[in-house]
């Protein structure tokens, strides 16, 4: 039924756009019309009309690449995809489940830095600062993104990182912190079990962007009096999974 609503001319076009954009150097009309699988003089009407939205332009030398205009509503778009915006309602919704402590946050040349924060309401609370950074490697958040990194990247991130033992609990050996990290990518969540305080434990996720890439975490922190294991395991792990893959839905993030 849906098919039956499609404007054909403009499926075309939009076709058109994206098959400019996917190859991100300009084309030539035969190459654009072998593409798109449509015959050259369709595509060259409808570029036509393209360039005159400006949508398209073309080269001295003939060839066809997107106009300032794609870009302009591209770049709309992108407002419209901001990344704090878009988490703010689902840090407080996982507050109210667990009644902890969330955090939003990114990576940092091997520092984690908090984004953005829901309190609780409990009077004893855990508080990270908007803009304050934490080492990557003992925080939920932290390991959350570690876990995704490039293993060139991340052997070049441990060098750099000055792996020290915070607490009893801190991993502070290379080896031993990569074998965690794939057991992160594998389960899809991260826990800091007062690794980096004691009597402090946190659960972190990933979130994921239209791309599929990493490009930040959510954590709920709280003191280790009522972040039991039991509770962290019922609750807290369900919940913060299922708010990362929200976050990551509305980002763009399908699952292949």
């Amino acid at each position: 039924m849906a098919e039956k609503k499609i404007v054909q001319s403009v499926d075309r076009a939009l076709v058109i756009l994206e098959a400019l954009a996917d190859e991100e150097r300009p084309m030539t009309l035969s190459n654009l019309s072998e593409k798109v699988e449509l015959n050259i003089s369709t595509v060259y009407r409808i570029l036509h009309t393209l360039i005159m939205r400006g949508f398209a332009k073309q080269e001295e030398s003939g060839k066809y690449f997107l106009g300032l205009k794609a870009f302009e509503v591209g770049n709309a778009a992108k407002k419209n995809f901001d990344l704090v915006n878009i988490a703010k309602p689902y840090l407080q919704k996982l507050v109210d489940k667990c009644n902890e402590t969330t955090n939003l946050a990114i990576l940092d040349e091997g520092e984690v830095v908090y984004i953005d924060q829901a309190a609780c309401t409990s009077m004893v609370k855990m508080f990270a600062e908007i803009g304050s950074r934490g080492p990557a490697y003992c925080t939920g958040t932290g390991k959350a993104l570690l876990a995704y990194v490039e293993q060139d990247e991340l052997a070049e991130l441990l060098e750099q990182m000055e792996l020290r033992k915070l607490t009893e609990n801190t991993k502070a050996k290379p080896e031993e912190l990569k074998e965690e990290l794939k057991q992160i990518r594998r389960q899809g969540y991260a826990l800091d079990i007062g690794e980096l305080e004691e009597g402090v434990r946190c659960v972190a996720a990933p979130i994921k962007n239209f791309e599929g890439d990493v490009e930040a975490a959510i954590s709920v922190s709280g003191p280790s009096t009522r972040m039991t294991e039991d509770y962290i395991e019922e609750v807290v792990i369900p919940a913060v999974v299922e708010v990362s893959a929200q976050i990551s839905n509305q980002l763009g993030y399908r699952r292949r």
